[in-house]
């Protein structure tokens, strides 16, 4: 159909095992694309340099909620911003 859009999961392993530890459909299918598409070992071994969310201060928080597209971010408290970044 024109306009219509399929979503896929490409590891339905990984994304059915994080989806059971809590993360959300979007990043779960993110994260078992990219599985399925590099290689699981390859994903695990990503990763940056960043600091732990923990030692962001509260206007950074809002700024990465802000960069990636949250909403209702500010008026949350600290743990609830680093909740909020984890599980989108």
């Amino acid at each position: 159909m024109p306009g219509s859009r399929r979503n896929s999961v490409k590891d339905e392993e990984v994304y059915q095992e994080l989806r059971e530890d809590g993360a959300s459909k979007q990043k779960a299918a993110r994260i078992a694309n990219a599985a399925a598409r590099d290689g699981r070992s390859a994903v695990g071994r990503r990763g940056g340099d960043a600091e732990p969310y923990e030692e962001w201060t509260v206007d950074e928080l809002r700024h990465r909620a802000k960069e990636i597209g949250l909403h209702g971010y500010s008026d949350r408290r600290k743990g609830e911003l680093i909740d909020m970044l984890r599980n989108s």
